[in-house]
């Protein structure tokens, strides 16, 4: 079942933040994800919004998002991410598909 990543995060530094910018991608599909949503318009609907820019990543299940958040690829450049930005990052696992 698919595992979803969702970020809202506020850049600190944005030139420190190019390095995770330009890194991240390739540690993703090197673990079967990809980008949904990547910092685009966003329009508030209801209630309180926490993060400038809003990241949503699609993984084949939890246990590949997890392997991803916690290899020493994406290690790397997440300690630059908490240098250069704060936020709040959530997994969540998807539904199985509705029988048509």
């Amino acid at each position: 079942m698919a595992a979803y990543m969702i970020a809202e995060i506020d850049i600190t530094d944005s030139a420190g933040y190019e390095e995770y910018k330009t890194g991240v991608p390739a540690t993703i599909a090197a673990h079967g994800g990809r980008y949904l949503a990547r910092a685009g318009a966003t329009e508030v609907l209801e209630g309180d919004r926490s993060g400038k820019r809003i990241v949503i990543l699609e993984f084949p299940s939890m246990s590949r998002l997890k392997a991803w958040y916690d290899s020493p690829e994406y290690e790397r450049l997440r300690d630059i991410r908490w240098k250069c930005s704060t936020g709040r990052v959530v997994a969540i696992e998807g539904v199985a598909a509705s029988p048509t």
